[in-house]
């Protein structure tokens, strides 16, 4: 029963999904009324909306991916029950947005600097994981059933470990999101600089036979697979992060002895059950991360297409 509800509630959060995307994605927009680039401002308010947006839709699998990471003895789906997939969704989802806003103004930024898309995705993740962090420990605390609510987490930790607590796990965390965030920008714009070269190309050939302009830039549903792709390799990439980061922020949820440490950590699930353990919830993750990306990078290039067309020529948000 309890994996048939969770079947039925997939259903209807996929069929939003879906209903989201057509509304907002496939709208035709004029690209010639676009005569400016987003303002740092605009980047900021993009980011964060297609991040949260984008989060919340996806919130239950990324559950999923928390409970099959952690230890022997944690409580699994069927003691918890299907609530756990949403437990934390709203108030978690609510940091997205600054996640969001965070990295894709600063990529935005500092793309076309010295720094290149590989320093400015860096800057991304580092400037994200000021929040991502304590994002990450409040959720996966929530969906693994250490705390019943938002408010008792809060309390809890601050309580018993004060605001370094917010930031358990900080150094797999950031060992995760750097590399992460850096693989999937970077092999977006690779990719999108290919398809913009193709396209190029082309021009001539194209204004010569039918007097038609090549579109210089990605499409709402061609950043959605080129984010899937991107979001894809840089999973499995940083799997081992990971599963080391949902293990040391979800210890209180296993009856068994503590890790020490990070290196006790690896060195514990590497003696007791083998390098596999360290690919564990890479279905679940791999789904969350290239839904979550592909919905972010299309988002983020619909709603930018949106704005530029309402604002031609003055930035709403010029900071």
């Amino acid at each position: 029963l309890q994996f048939f509800s969770l079947f039925c509630f997939s259903t209807l959060e996929i069929m939003k999904l879906f209903k989201i995307m057509i509304v907002i994605l496939f709208k035709q927009i004029n690209a010639e009324k676009i005569v400016r680039q987003v303002s740092n401002g605009e980047r900021l308010l993009i980011g964060g909306t297609a991040r949260a947006g984008s989060q919340l839709a996806l919130y239950p699998i990324d559950a999923l991916r928390t409970l099959a990471q952690t230890r022997a003895g944690a409580k699994g789906l069927k003691e918890l029950g299907v609530k756990s997939l949403i437990s934390g969704a709203g108030v978690t989802s609510s940091f997205a947005y600054f996640i969001g806003a965070l990295q894709f103004a600063t990529y935005g930024a500092l793309s076309q600097t010295r720094l290149g898309p590989l320093g400015a995705s860096a800057a991304g993740a580092m400037a994200s994981s000021v929040v991502s962090i304590p994002q990450e420990v409040l959720k996966q605390r929530l969906v693994s059933g250490i705390y019943p609510n938002f408010y008792s987490a809060v309390k809890s930790i601050w309580t018993t470990n004060g605001f370094r607590g917010f930031y358990t796990g900080f150094l797999p965390t950031i060992s995760r999101n750097v590399p992460f965030v850096i693989l999937t920008f970077t092999t977006f714009a690779a990719i999108e600089s290919h398809i913009l070269k193709m396209r190029t190309q082309q021009q001539s050939t194209n204004a010569h036979e039918n007097g038609k302009t090549t579109n210089y830039h990605l499409s709402a549903i061609e950043s959605m697979q080129v984010g899937i792709v991107s979001a894809l390799l840089a999973s499995l990439l940083t799997q081992p992060f990971d599963v080391v980061k949902t293990r040391m922020m979800t210890q209180a949820a296993s009856n068994a002895i503590p890790y020490r440490n990070i290196r006790d950590c690896c060195l514990t699930m590497l003696r007791t059950e083998g390098l596999s353990s360290f690919y564990k919830g890479l279905p679940q993750r791999s789904a969350y991360s290239s839904g979550l990306w592909a919905l972010q990078f299309g988002l983020n290039a619909r709603l930018t297409n949106v704005l530029l067309h309402n604002h031609p020529t003055t930035a709403i948000l010029p900071c």
